[in-house]
């Protein structure tokens, strides 16, 4: 049975989730709800029961210490409530959890219990995935639906995807079939540079939910942490002509198939953020979306940017030329974005 006691009654709330795993190339989409939490002071109210969806032996509890006592921290899935005043306050449900490794048909009807009692009117998933795009672009970030008014309505793509899905896809399903309108928006990483941290693409999907949802997003250091994330691998890059020439053939491609994108449309787009932003609009970030941007000192060994996404310890990208058909490779793309086995592609219309 859910109980809210506590939770104030919510002005046109939207539920906002992300979850680690699967759906979460670089930390990006995780990394981008724990932004609005801690930017907006959010109050967790609920976490739902580890025992009922994760495998401990999968996502491992963590002991620490408190006082000096022992306790021990599980993984789960929790929801805060962020009030969001202004002009126009809308309040926000946050999600931040790991991908669940059991009955996720269950863990969707939960969280929709939770959004019906909370009068939620959307759900907003965020995800990210590798792709074959160079990180001196800006961050590729697609919207997806299943809900064709919503796909007219809100300038999103419907999804066609069709291939094994993550937690966002099976949510979004969920979210359909119970009339919940429901958006995924999935930020593309350069799957040469896929260790977390990557702030750029955190910030890309911060602008694109801001675009969505009308908001005003605080965005702190993050623009900041953005430019000096690509300033490190601009230099890591440097130090290997072999990388040195793979980003270059990505940029070429990337600016190649992205020419038609700037329409009036697009630069309208564009413009209305930089005056939301200049008229106490979202925040002192920036207003073309998608900045550079993180921390290029994270990471450990000195040199944790140019990994192999396999594990392997490898400074240097995989060949260009790469099997459309293998794991991971979202149908139909364009630029060669790599589905970071989520489900909603986002160029490529996937879910």
């Amino acid at each position: 049975m859910i109980e809210l006691d506590g939770v104030p009654e919510l002005i046109d709330p939207v539920m906002v989730a992300a979850f680690e795993g699967w759906n979460d190339a670089g930390d990006a989409a995780s990394a981008a709800v724990a932004h609005l939490h801690r930017e907006w002071k959010g109050e967790v109210f609920a976490a739902l029961d580890a025992e009922d969806y994760y495998d401990f032996q999968v996502n491992r509890p963590t002991v620490y210490l408190e006082g000096g006592q022992r306790k021990i921290t599980w993984p789960t899935t929790r929801l805060s409530v962020v009030r969001v005043g202004g002009e126009t306050p809308r309040d926000l449900v946050l999600v931040r959890g790991i991908e669940p490794s059991m009955r996720w048909r269950s863990f969707c009807n939960e969280l929709l219990g939770f959004a019906h009692e909370l009068g939620v009117e959307m759900v907003v998933i965020l995800g990210a995935l590798l792709g074959d795009t160079p990180h001196t672009r800006p961050v590729p970030v697609s919207g997806v639906t299943s809900d064709t008014d919503l796909a007219r309505t809100m300038d999103l793509e419907e999804t066609r995807y069709e291939g094994p899905t993550g937690i966002v896809g099976i949510l979004q399903e969920a979210c359909t079939h119970a009339g919940v309108p429901a958006v995924s928006l999935w930020a593309a990483v350069p799957h040469y540079v896929s260790q977390p941290p990557n702030p750029k693409a955190t910030l890309a999907l911060l602008n694109r939910l801001e675009d969505l949802i009308g908001l005003r997003i605080p965005l702190g250091e993050l623009a900041e942490d953005a430019r000096a994330w690509q300033l490190g691998v601009d230099q890591l890059a440097a130090e290997d002509s072999e990388v040195a020439e793979y980003v270059q053939s990505l940029e070429e491609a990337r600016d190649t198939a992205e020419l038609p994108e700037a329409t009036g449309e697009a630069i309208a787009r564009e413009f209305e953020r930089y005056l939301r932003r200049r008229d106490g609009g979202p925040g002192p970030g920036q207003g073309s979306g998608p900045a550079p941007g993180g921390h290029a000192t994270e990471g450990g060994d000195g040199a944790p940017y140019l990994r192999d996404a396999s594990g392997g310890g490898r400074t240097r990208p995989p060949r260009p030329p790469r099997d459309s058909s293998g794991p991971g490779r979202a149908p139909g793309s364009t630029d060669g974005p790599v589905d970071e086995p989520g489900d909603d592609e986002d160029d490529s219309s996937d879910d």
